[in-house]
């Protein structure tokens, strides 16, 4: 009888991938994590219980099929895994490298509240999908037959790759148009390569592209092109611009030269370090913070790729101010004890009250305590009074979160409708807009979320566009 490949948690402890050394990995912007070995992985698969309801599936927002194909991998039967696994997720390489698993399955695993520690998910999907890439597993986009429909998308990332991928494969025609050089969006500009290497993001973009997707790069919709011009151009229309607006940081001396916007320094530091672009402000220090003292204000993951790229940078000392403490904070708390290894200091219930020089030389920081809950339940951070102090800063970095864009604005388009934030109003599930034939997925709709729900916007975005398009298609032929 063939021994049981499953249920080990008993007699198998939980085994993360190896951890680059924290004075190693500071010194560049590789990922910190290694590879598992192939008997790594079936070994720490075979520890899945799989119970009968799996919440680890339930609490995937793409209801990834986990229990299986952590089962497949346990038998070694990894090419299966791989196509269970891709079959629900566009970028499960992506997703198995940036997803905040703590949070989601492995946060919700079953033997993880038995106290057995939980299933090392994320690792196990990035080792099925790289290993996938290695044997020629991962297929070249070749759809059936090809259609004459064509959709637009307004925006590569995850949302809109998402999308384009499920179109194409179903052989319609697919037009990406984005401002930027490179598709990818926050995972090419956003997101560091300690996190998520560039390459692994350029070789989907390249696989869409060879299978037919066509990027219309460094296009800015409303100047470039107008959104009545894609209108007229296509059969549907997705937006999935994402959120780029940074937050306000308000109070004395905050328009000092010095402060700088979280999008703007990862992406310096993405473009300079990552792909070798000439950028001029990262030379010239204005987004480097290369023997600087850097105070990173926020306290989500945005704020860790700041905190953690400026430690990559050579800062003189790297400081977090967040105005609730480590148990509310809302990044990855996976994130803060790296941030913390590598030299990071969380300075907890403080905020920002004004600022010192131009160019800045100083945060005045306010202390806060923790009051009653609000109506989300968290506790509201009240100011301490008279506990001000300053903090010495060359270079401030506002890591606030993200807000929409005025899009009816910017394209010059009545109809089409937006919440009080801002944000585009479209149908749950299908994203469709009040606009006949547009649609909106990703976090121009949720307002900034992750990868992982624009990828599931993307693909039910794009079978409900196939469902418009089939049914056009079934009316002209009556």
């Amino acid at each position: 009888m063939a021994k049981q490949p499953m249920l080990k948690f008993v007699n198998v402890g939980r085994d993360t991938p190896e951890k680059r050394g924290a004075d190693d990995r500071a010194r560049d912007f590789h990922e910190i994590y290694a590879e598992y070995a192939d008997q790594k992985a079936k070994e720490q698969a075979g520890r899945c219980s799989q119970c009968g309801v799996p919440y680890c599936q339930s609490h995937c927002p793409l209801h990834n099929n986990i229990p299986d194909w952590l089962r497949l991998t346990a038998e070694g039967r990894l090419e299966e895994a791989y196509e269970v696994s891709q079959a629900t997720n566009t970028f499960p390489e992506i997703c198995g490298r940036i997803c905040p698993q703590d949070r989601l399955c492995e946060g919700n695993c079953v033997i993880e509240q038995s106290g057995h520690g939980t299933v090392t998910i994320g690792a196990v999907e990035k080792y099925i999908t790289e290993t996938a890439f290695e044997e020629g597993w991962v297929k070249p986009i070749k759809p059936a037959q090809e259609r004459e429909e064509s959709v637009g998308i307004i925006g590569a990332g995850p949302g809109g790759l998402a999308a384009a991928d499920i179109l194409r494969r179903a052989g319609v025609q697919v037009t990406v148009y984005d401002r930027y050089d490179r598709a990818g969006g926050l995972m090419t500009y956003g997101i560091p390569g300690f996190k998520l290497e560039k390459p692994v993001v350029m070789r989907r973009n390249e696989q869409l592209e060879a299978g037919g997707v066509t990027f219309r790069l460094n296009c800015d919709v409303g100047r470039d092109i107008t959104f009545a011009e894609i209108r007229e151009a296509h059969d549907a229309v997705i937006i999935a611009t994402g959120v780029y607006k940074s937050r306000d940081l308000p109070g004395p001396g905050s328009g000092a030269q010095g402060i700088v916007r979280a999008i703007d320094f990862l992406t310096a530091s993405n473009r300079a370090v990552n792909f070798g672009d000439d950028v001029p402000e990262y030379e010239s220090g204005e987004l480097n913070a290369k023997d600087k003292n850097v105070v990173v204000i926020g306290g989500g993951d945005t704020a860790m790729d700041c905190l953690r790229t400026s430690i990559r940078q050579g800062a003189k000392s790297v400081k977090c101010l967040y105005r609730r403490d480590r148990q509310n904070m809302p990044g990855s708390q996976r994130e803060v004890a790296n941030a913390e290894e590598e030299g990071v200091q969380f300075e907890w219930l403080t905020a920002p009250k004004g600022f010192k020089g131009d160019p800045v030389s100083g945060v005045v920081v306010q202390k806060m305590r923790l009051g009653q809950p609000d109506a989300t339940g968290r506790q509201s951070p009240e100011i301490i009074e008279g506990s001000d102090y300053e903090e010495p800063a060359d270079l401030v970095i506002k890591a606030l979160g993200f807000e929409p864009e005025d899009l009816p604005k910017l394209w010059d388009t009545e109809g089409l409708e937006v919440t009080r934030w801002g944000t585009v109003k479209a149908e749950f599930g299908s994203g469709a807009t009040a606009l006949p034939g547009v649609y909106a997925v990703g976090d121009i709709v949720r307002g900034a979320s992750l990868v992982v729900w624009a990828i599931r916007d993307g693909r039910d975005c794009a079978d409900a566009v196939l469902e418009q398009i089939n049914g056009a298609a079934a009316v002209a032929a009556e």
